[in-house]
């Protein structure tokens, strides 16, 4: 893709936010960093990284940013918090608003906007709250199943569990991180992930890639461990599903209220569904993340594809 519009002014001050108060703070400052020195080689010389911490507002307000780029991950920084702290202070923000920012970090709460929607399909799952009895809740589902914290990022948490008798474990496990948990179905299938953009007012889908992990599932180990996964761009698939992904991962990126730039996680089961997993509105932008490499697979460079990022700034109503 070329010829991409510069919508924000090169002068503009831009503060790419980074770093944060969630476990992917690390990897929000990898994404920081890739981002803001793609705004300087686009021209932007005014972008300054900054380091979120509980001060971040006065931050804010004190460095009189035109724009803010979003690079954070995790809690505070994709759950509607810095997006609402960004709209008190009037300051024009990339990615999705407070509402789909929030939705879409508790894993229940997306769940449950995407089921009214008959052409996604969803795994079936209970919500288990503090202080319900996770093995009670758990009569409907059929083993294994993954549990995992409702609002929580790069499978920190998360288990698989075979048996009724490693449920409690891994229970505890994922309540280490939030007092609710996700327990879904476990599906046997293909892992892919595509991203949805924004050019011209117009959602659209990436290309799809196939994550194949060498661990039983996609888990922090495959996920950060180089070697621990393949990664197949396109993803195997025929045209007919190619298809039906791309066109489910943008309806589930409009029906969650999304804008600017999201990336939608499936699991493919062995007779073709396509499930959708959950929805990350604040996908990782190091040089090795997904989003990166899908657009690049689309001939959409880095730096093309933070334009595009940056060129939604504004537009997260």
């Amino acid at each position: 893709m070329a010829n991409i519009e510069q919508k924000i002014d090169t002068k503009s001050k831009i503060a790419v936010l980074c770093g944060g108060m969630s476990s992917e703070a690390e990897v929000s400052r990898r994404s920081g960093k890739g981002c803001y020195d793609a705004l300087q080689r686009l021209g932007y010389k005014n972008a300054e990284m900054v380091e979120v911490t509980p001060d971040i507002a006065q931050t804010l307000k004190n460095g009189n940013y035109d724009y803010a780029y979003n690079a954070l991950h995790g809690k505070y920084g994709e759950d509607g918090c810095i997006q609402g702290i960004l709209e008190v202070l009037k300051i024009p923000y990339t990615g999705c608003g407070v509402l789909a920012s929030a939705v879409c970090m508790h894993k229940e709460y997306t769940k449950r906007i995407l089921s009214t929607r008959a052409e996604i399909p969803l795994a079936k799952s209970v919500f288990v709250k503090k202080g319900e009895n996770v093995t009670e809740k758990v009569k409907g589902l059929k083993f294994p199943v993954i549990t995992k914290p409702v609002s929580e990022g790069s499978s920190f948490g998360m288990t698989k569990v075979n048996t009724l008798q490693e449920l409690e474990s891994a229970y505890e496990q994922a309540i280490k991180y939030n007092d609710d948990v996700l327990i879904e179905e476990f599906i046997d299938g293909v892992f892919v992930t595509v991203g949805v953009l924004e050019k011209d007012g117009v959602n659209f889908a990436t290309e799809i890639l196939e994550i194949r992990p060498k661990n039983e599932w996609y888990d922090f180990e495959a996920k950060y461990t180089p070697g621990m996964s393949d990664f197949i761009l396109p993803a195997n698939l025929d045209e007919k599903l190619t298809k039906q992904v791309k066109d489910i991962a943008v309806l589930a990126h409009e029906t969650a209220g999304c804008s600017g730039v999201s990336r939608v996680d499936f699991m493919i089961s062995n007779d073709g569904i396509a499930y959708v997993i959950e929805i990350n509105t604040s996908p990782g932008m190091t040089v090795t993340s997904d989003l990166p490499a899908q657009a690049k697979a689309m001939d959409i460079s880095y730096d093309e594809l933070v334009q595009i990022i940056i060129n939604s700034a504004g537009l997260n109503k």
